[in-house]
């Protein structure tokens, strides 16, 4: 490889990498005009689909801290229940909440261990700076046990998971 592929590589790899930064902040919230592209966005996962705020029943407040663990760590929902999930990190680190299966956190926090930069902008996710809240809604449209993770690199590792269960 010549040296003008290696800095158009290295040039590409950098901005991509900084496209891709967890950083310290949280993620800002869409704004009301993005909203609505949003939405017509969402994606159906074995889990559900992202909900829309307005059809939310209840709020869990899903707790997270430094000691790697949820608070609660298990959590049940009823089929076509739209759920507001209040993220709150108690902690002085990074933390994140992502809803999947097993096989979906994993994947991911294998893929987070090889670019632990990489930033997440999901409806099934929320990353949380330091003792601040996020909300994540969530539409539960099929029944199952699922999981949830921090998959910041080490937290996944170290056992911040949890589960829910939605009921028929």
């Amino acid at each position: 490889m010549n040296t003008i592929p290696k800095i158009l590589a290295c040039a590409l790899l950098a901005s991509a990498s900084s496209a891709f930064a967890h950083g310290s902040e949280s993620h800002a919230a869409a704004p009301a005009t993005a909203h609505a592209t949003l939405a017509a966005t969402k994606e159906q996962k074995d889990w559900g689909i992202g909900g829309d705020p307005r059809q939310a029943t209840r709020i869990i407040a899903l707790n997270m801290g430094d000691d790697m663990r949820f608070s609660p760590a298990h959590f049940t929902v009823k089929k076509g229940e739209t759920l507001r999930l209040r993220v709150v990190n108690q902690g002085q680190v990074m933390h994140e909440v992502v809803l999947g299966t097993k096989a979906s956190l994993a994947q991911h926090a294998q893929m987070m261990l090889k670019y632990p930069g990489m930033e997440h902008a999901e409806p099934y996710m929320a990353h949380v700076a330091p003792q601040k809240s996020e909300d994540l809604v969530w539409h539960f449209n099929r029944a199952g046990n699922f999981d949830f993770a921090c998959l910041i690199p080490g937290h996944y590792q170290a056992g911040m998971t949890g589960t829910f269960t939605v009921t028929d």
